[in-house]
């Protein structure tokens, strides 16, 4: 037989256990055997040059067949680990969110592992894999922190292992069931940022500004410490004394309002700003308002809409409604289709008649959806009091903004010079009919948001 058609042969006999291996035990060789395949398969084409070597060539085999042989029943079996992961079942978009992933060796001896936990590439894991030995009857506790990039439910199936042999000529996978899921929400983090922030009266961190009320409320609500913006009137001299600091007494307005929030899904909202869509940055303001305006007593809703409504939280009071309106926010996404704002204010129509507070979370492109905000949020003056919140594209403000512009720059800020001016004058247009207007840019308009929203409630304009 000549020596090309020995390797011939030699390859087919070792494929065929090694796919046989590979198939059903998930057994693979690692790149050190691959490596160390060569010294026979090289002395066997070296037969062309001296066919006297062929011992030679049978004791390389027979070595190199007893090492792999031997080496690969020092891979664990599936019994001798156990994997547990522990995590919240709840996370907030672009907030850290820590995993732990602890793995037990049952088996008599040191193993060395590879471990990566099988998440969605979106939640963004880091690190995403671990490297280490594992003794015998020890524990490995692997601590990750996902960053998801997008809200929803998902589902985290297994964990993964990758076993290597003692001389690391093999390597095994092993897949442990693990099933999880997390609930990836839009940013509530800072809803307890928030609440700290207000405990120890600092809310201009946020950009929230103190509002002074229009007349007085008579409902007393907590004392707190005093600022220079207080009315001295308002100073409790007993607590005073108490404390041996200023105390001033808080009110709040005794009338319970409404607010409802009509959120766009449709293809408006689809762009993205700072890596979020607008969708997402307007939820995350939406939620912190309305946690804001149930813990004034306010009554919060929320109607999400594109071409269809997709769903409709009823305004109610209490803390239990930010629940509510968190499950119907965290799996609604952009959509790019044309919305329906009559069939959205049609169903507001019918099932918001009390007067309320509506807030209208979009944004204007082109005359189509420009001319429907004005007639329908126009109509609604009167009976509600509505407020249209845009979300500006800020490529556009930049176009504007370039100091001495040539060439294509010159065209392209004399198209977005032109952009602003029409839209300056839907909002002029808006106005004028007594609707409320707010122009922000996506990544900033919390606080402008919340801002307005203490105006409203200052002024008693509900």
């Amino acid at each position: 037989m000549s020596p090309l058609a020995l390797a011939l042969v030699k390859l087919a006999i070792a494929a065929a256990p090694l796919a046989a291996m590979a198939k059903l035990a998930r057994i693979y060789p690692g790149r050190r055997m691959v490596l160390l395949a060569l010294a026979p398969a090289l002395s066997t084409l070296a037969l062309v040059a001296t066919p006297a070597a062929m011992w030679l060539v049978v004791i390389l085999d027979v070595v190199f067949a007893a090492a792999v042989v031997v080496d690969v029943w020092s891979l664990p079996a599936r019994r001798d680990f156990s994997v547990h992961r522990h995590t919240q079942r709840i996370a907030s978009l672009q907030k850290r969110h820590a995993v732990t992933l602890t793995v037990s060796n049952h088996a008599g001896r040191a193993h060395r592992l590879e471990v990566r936990d099988g998440v969605p590439h979106v939640l963004q894991p880091t690190p995403s894999d671990f490297a280490e030995t594992l003794a015998a009857g020890s524990r490995l506790v692997c601590e990750y922190h996902l960053r998801p990039s997008r809200r929803g439910a998902f589902d985290l199936d297994a964990v993964h292992l990758r076993a290597i042999s003692r001389r690391r000529l093999w390597s095994r996978l092993l897949d442990y069931p693990c099933p999880s899921t997390i609930h990836v929400y839009p940013d509530m983090k800072q809803l307890g940022e928030y609440a700290l922030l207000a405990r120890t009266n600092r809310l201009s961190l946020m950009g929230v500004r103190r509002t002074r009320r229009i007349g007085m409320d008579h409902d007393f609500e907590r004392l707190r410490d005093y600022t220079p913006d207080d009315n001295y009137k308002h100073i409790d001299w007993r607590a005073t004394a108490r404390r041996r600091k200023l105390t001033v007494k808080d009110f709040q307005a005794s009338q319970s309002q409404r607010i409802i929030f009509l959120v766009d899904c449709g293809r408006m909202v689809t762009n993205e700003a700072a890596g979020l869509s607008l969708l997402d940055h307007a939820l995350n303001a939406i939620l912190m308002l309305g946690y804001i305006a149930l813990g004034q007593g306010d009554s919060v809703g929320l109607l999400a809409f594109s071409d269809e409504i997709h769903g409709y939280v009823p305004p109610r009071g209490g803390m239990a409604q930010m629940n509510r309106l968190l499950h119907a926010a965290f799996d609604r996404f952009p959509r790019l289709v044309e919305s329906r704002y009559d069939q959205a204010f049609r169903y507001l129509a019918s099932h918001g008649r009390k007067r309320s507070l509506v807030v209208l979370v979009t944004n204007v492109i082109d005359e189509v959806n420009s001319n429907q905000i004005d007639r329908y949020l126009g109509n609604l003056v009167g009976r509600h009091l509505p407020l249209a919140v845009f979300l500006r594209d800020r490529r556009i403000f930049e176009a504007v903004e370039v100091e001495h512009p040539q060439g294509s720059l010159l065209y392209r800020a004399a198209a977005a010079a032109e952009i602003l001016s029409w839209r300056h004058q839907v909002l002029t247009d808006l106005q004028s009919k007594g609707v409320l207007a707010l122009d922000v840019f996506p990544e900033e308009m919390t606080a402008p948001l919340i801002n307005r929203y203490l105006e409203i409630k200052a002024r008693h304009l509900l």
